[in-house]
This record gives C-alpha cells, sequence and structure tokens, in this order.
C-alpha cells in the first residue's frame, strides 16, 4: 500500500504481466461509496491500462465490508476467473464496531486465500479518519485500487 515512505516505483510497475487474456471480478462495498467507488475506478483503469478487456472484468457490489467475504467467495466458485478483487472502506467510529468489522473481513478474505484456487486481493482501506481515506484512495498516497489490480495481475499470473 501506498504511503509517505512507499509507492510502487517507475521499475516494479514495468514488470507489470499483461493482462489481455486474464478475467478479473471485482467486489466492492456499498458503505463509504464516496471511497469505493474511487477504488473501483482506479481498480478498473489500471486492470484496463495492462490489457485487460472490459468485458473481462465484472464487478459485483455489496452492502457492506462485511458481505466482501460472501461476495468473493461466490466469484472464486467461478472457474473463468484468475483473480478476485475486494475493495471496501471502514472508518473508525465511536464503538468497537470498527475492529470487529476490520479483524473478521482480514480473517475471512484470508481463508479464501489459504482454500480457494483464486487469489483474492485484500482492498479494504482500514482508516480513522474520512480524510485518511480519502488520502489512500486517489488522494496524496495514491489509490488502493490501482495497487490491487497490480497484485491482481501479478497473482493470476503466479
Amino acid at each position: 500500500m501506498a504511503t509517505a515512505l512507499y509507492r510502487l516505483s517507475e521499475e516494479e510497475l514495468s514488470k507489470v504481466p499483461d493482462a489481455s487474456n486474464m478475467c478479473f471480478g471485482i467486489v466492492v462495498s456499498e458503505w463509504n461509496r464516496e471511497i469505493t467507488s474511487n477504488l473501483l475506478h482506479g481498480a478498473v483503469t489500471t486492470l484496463e491500462k495492462y490489457g485487460a478487456l472490459p468485458e473481462n472484468i465484472h464487478v459485483k457490489t455489496v452492502p457492506g465490508s462485511f458481505e466482501l467475504i460472501y461476495g468473493a467467495h461466490q466469484m472464486g466458485l467461478n472457474d473463468s476467473f484468475d483473480a478476485v478483487i475486494v475493495l471496501g472502506s471502514v472508518i473508525r467510529g465511536e464503538t468497537p464496531h470498527f475492529d470487529y468489522i476490520c479483524q473478521g473481513v482480514t480473517q475471512g478474505i484470508a481463508r479464501l486465500n489459504a482454500t480457494s484456487n483464486v487469489p483474492v486481493i485484500f482492498g479494504l482501506l482500514t482508516t480513522d479518519t474520512l480524510l485518511q481515506a480519502q488520502e489512500r484512495a486517489g488522494g496524496k498516497f495514491g489509490n488502493k485500487g490501482e495497487e490491487c489490480a497490480i497484485d491482481a495481475i501479478k497473482m493470476a499470473k503466479f
């Protein structure tokens, strides 16, 4: 993930495989749509930049971040996907709900990666503030959706 200290270098970007023969599933949360729509745009644009055909990029929405697990699992059952990307945003509030959702989604996606034949790319922003999420969804720290797309291409080639 891009931070103040790290961004993907031009050399790393030049090594991204061609995605023209790959098919991708993207599951995106409707919650915090301002953020997740930017993540989705970044992911789709990047997949296409590296050769993925628009008809080989399949997007499904789920209500919230916790539902990303189910959506990714269902997409993983479809043999036509080379990788699945999950995109969501959880912003800390005043209750422990943030911790439960973040831990649950992290564990669920990790379990899918360990048990399925399709790589699932973790694109859940877990931030303390809306500003932090904005900075990672097309702001000064780049777009996590773009990074997830690159990861998906690399893992599909794996």
